[in-house]
């Protein structure tokens, strides 16, 4: 039976492998949808091992924070397509990973995908066996430990895709969360002035001073202008200099010093930033397997 690109674009489909898994198991069945399918389920192991060179930049941020609040983890775990990053089986694995997180002292992902989850498996094994369960390619990308001494920690979450966890001192519950949410809102870049690097705010001074003397004005109008325009670009990219979003005729910086508290650290996690995502064009594969032989 002839094995049209019609057959393996609907195999894909239906078990989210790769177009050459589809065409040879495809083949090995006869054109038989339901027994290609079940020699794909066979292949187990080697099924999970194709999926992971497929990008994976939809999925979940999880905070999971100590009783305390001394003690806290933010992680993202990526998958490939929203549906997966909604289900439960995905969000249970990435709950679990985030307590794992936070319950042991590890250093990077590596160790992290080696610890040992309270069903007795690794991370990684689990990871494996969803994958094969659910079909997409599962990767924990990232996380960061917090642990305070004097200071404690708060969290806000914009659905399951923004998460921003923030270390205080003197902060309560309803502020910590109110500066989390700002964060989340405006992406500070850092917590005031003197955490912008220095190679930072030179290219920014030489691009407003660029722009300042094409305007013709006297040297002495333009470094004031320059001034201003750095001013004006340090209040836009530091915690402290950014109105306050529930009350943009504050400064973040003053809705602190009114409760006499202050921000020791803040870490924000948006689910697939800075992961080139890959559009793939179905027709556009074919043929360029076609002219392959």
């Amino acid at each position: 039976m002839q094995i049209t690109a019609a057959m393996v674009k609907e195999l894909r489909e239906r078990t989210g492998a790769g177009m050459m898994e589809c065409k040879k198991a495809l083949g090995e069945s006869g054109g038989d949808m339901d027994a290609a399918i079940e020699l794909m389920r066979k292949s187990g192991q080697a099924k999970a091992d194709k999926k992971a060179s497929r990008v994976a930049a939809e999925g979940t941020v999880v905070i999971s924070i100590s009783d305390d609040a001394k003690s806290g983890v933010i992680l993202e775990v990526n998958c490939e397509t929203d549906f997966v990053g909604k289900d439960e089986n995905f969000s249970n694995f990435s709950n679990e990973v985030a307590s794992a997180a936070l319950n042991q002292d590890l250093d990077d992902v590596d160790a992290l995908m080696n610890a040992t989850l309270a069903s007795g498996e690794t991370i990684e094994s689990t990871r494996l066996a969803l994958v094969n369960k659910i079909g997409e390619n599962i990767q924990v990308r990232r996380f960061t430990k917090v642990s305070s001494g004097n200071s404690t920690l708060g969290k806000y979450m914009h659905g399951s895709r923004i998460g921003v966890m923030v270390e205080m001192e003197n902060g309560n519950d309803e502020l910590s969360k109110d500066i989390a949410m700002h964060i989340a809102a405006s992406k500070p870049t850092c917590i005031a002035e003197d955490g912008v690097s220095a190679e930072v705010l030179q290219k920014e001074k030489e691009i407003f001073m660029a722009k300042a003397e094409s305007s013709g004005k006297p040297a002495e109008i333009i470094e004031k202008m320059v001034v201003g325009q750095i001013k004006k670009f340090l209040g836009e990219i530091t915690l402290m200099g950014q109105p306050f979003v529930k009350d943009p005729d504050k400064s973040v910086a003053k809705l602190l010093k009114e409760n006499s508290a202050s921000v020791i650290s803040f870490h924000r996690y948006e689910v697939g930033e800075g992961i080139e995502k890959k559009t793939e064009n179905f027709a556009e594969e074919v043929m360029a397997q076609v002219k392959s032989g």
